[in-house]
């Protein structure tokens, strides 16, 4: 964990740097810089956290935060297996799982996933609401919501189609085109949605503007030393 800790505060440095010349790129080009800025900032807490846990139990084997969600091969696998697992283990035992339960005796069994996956995304899009009203102090424009109320439209629209055409045999796209598209699918619409009240409310130049501040303060302190 330290290791990956290390490893992702060094990738945070690098983009840091970058906003510095962020004048000169395109809008679209900073929006992608900030999706990877959220990877690598979820990614370095998790691993921080973990550290204590694991100077404490030494022979412990912890589970991993993420599994390669830049290779995920579809939407589904995407969220359900490789993007922020404990939040996603959490969940699927809390949210999807008694929905899905209570969905089957109503619609039946081929049915019930589909609700369990919406509202699993609704209570997800109000978390990250909540966390987004912590950071900007605003009162909540819905943005955040409606990204992932949209991604789980688009994971049931793909549960559907895996099973009207995949496990039929009818068409199945190949990892190489799926993938992508999944992960073009969440940059757009986390570019529309996720980051639109971040941006409008200047986060990111505060956040920029505090990591510069705590650079010079660190220059400063080591040439007192």
């Amino acid at each position: 964990m330290v290791v990956e800790a290390a490893k992702q505060a060094t990738l945070l440095v690098f983009l840091f740097c970058s906003y510095n010349f962020k004048q000169y790129f395109h809008g679209n080009v900073l929006l992608v810089l900030y999706l990877f800025h959220t990877c690598f900032t979820i990614q370095l807490l998790l691993a921080v956290a973990a550290i204590p846990a694991q100077l404490l139990l030494p022979g412990a084997k912890l589970e991993p935060q993420f599994k390669a969600p830049l290779r995920a091969t579809s939407l589904q696998d995407f969220w359900g297996h490789r993007w922020n697992l404990r939040v996603s283990d959490t969940l699927r035992s809390t949210i999807y799982d008694p929905v899905k339960t209570i969905s089957t005796r109503i619609i039946g069994r081929r049915w019930a996933s589909y609700p369990a996956v919406m509202a699993t995304f609704v209570i997800s899009g109000l978390m990250h609401e909540l966390i987004y009203y912590h950071i900007i102090r605003e009162y909540p424009t819905w943005e955040v919501t409606w990204f992932f109320v949209l991604q789980g439209l688009f994971v049931d629209l793909e549960i559907f189609l895996k099973k009207k055409l995949v496990a039929t045999g009818k068409f199945k796209l190949h990892q190489t085109i799926s993938g992508p598209l999944a992960l073009a699918n969440i940059a757009l619409t986390a570019a529309c949605l996720s980051y639109t009240q971040l941006l409008r409310n200047g986060a990111d130049e505060k956040i920029i503007n505090e990591f510069n501040e705590c650079v010079r303060f660190l220059v400063g302190a080591a040439q007192v030393l």
